[in-house]
């Protein structure tokens, strides 16, 4: 039986995405809101939009890098839920008016082959139930003003969750290093941002275990079928309208999304 108050705070962020409108950091409405609780605002988030006909497409691992971890004041990673209608075509234009204050990141993203359920999933693990992997831009945006977000904040808020883009082809992952992979971030043909796989926790494979050991705790494995954002390779870029984004990876096809101007 979920409280009135994590219900309430549930509330907040719904209405703040519905009418594009941020809102106060819950941790100002509640200060005590802890960890564990902060995830039950994101459950019961994500379970209305389910009964509302969304489809669970797969999760994204937020904060593994340090300069995320920096840029949020934060000190450890979190997770979100993907949704079917987050996911944006590679190359296609998002219209600004459908986020609310975009922040653009690389990252690897694993398609599994086999379910993960922890708590005991191992980097093994992960790459032996990994189908392959593709590039991906993940949008982070915030329901709450100015991003004045702590851990709880960004953890109910569906870890700052926006849209996703894929690249391709898809790739094995035994085709690659994920530690030595690198990735270029550039914004209207310049680049902003570079990093490696191991900026990820250290191995993008291992923060992907994380994850599912982390899931375990809530009941929650990762499906085979599913897509899973393994982490920011570098710190996130704001986005303006009329910004093209581009990210190039070893081994992999360029992966892109245009903003629109207004």
């Amino acid at each position: 039986m979920i409280s009135k108050s994590i219900e309430e705070l549930a509330v907040h962020l719904w209405d703040a995405e519905q009418t594009g409108k941020g809102i106060p950091a819950l941790t100002e409405l509640q200060p005590n809101l802890s960890i564990p609780e902060a995830y039950q605002v994101q459950l019961h988030n994500i379970e209305r939009k389910r009964k509302d006909g969304r489809t669970i497409t797969g999760k994204k691992i937020g904060l593994t890098s340090l300069a995320m971890q920096e840029l949020l004041g934060v000190d450890q990673p979190d997770y979100g839920h993907l949704l079917d209608d987050m996911l944006v075509a590679n190359g296609a234009e998002i219209p600004f008016s459908r986020v609310m204050q975009p922040k653009v990141e690389g990252e690897i993203a694993f398609v599994l082959k086999k379910d993960l359920v922890g708590p005991e999933v191992s980097a093994e693990d992960v790459l032996q139930a990994t189908d392959y992997i593709l590039p991906s831009i993940e949008v982070v945006d915030s329901r709450v003003k100015d991003w004045k977000i702590q851990l709880a904040d960004t953890i109910a808020d569906n870890a700052s969750c926006g849209l996703y883009v894929l690249g391709g082809p898809p790739l094995p992952v035994s085709d690659v290093d994920l530690l030595q992979i690198r990735m270029a971030l550039k914004r209207n043909g310049e680049v902003v941002n570079t990093g490696v796989g191991a900026t990820a926790l250290g191995d993008p494979a291992f923060a992907v275990a994380w994850l599912a050991n982390k899931l375990h705790e809530f009941g929650i494995g990762l499906k085979a079928g599913e897509v899973i954002l393994s982490g920011a390779l570098s710190a996130a870029v704001d986005a303006r309208p009329g910004d093209v984004f581009s990210i190039q990876m070893d081994h992999l096809d360029e992966v892109s999304v245009k903003f629109s101007s207004n």
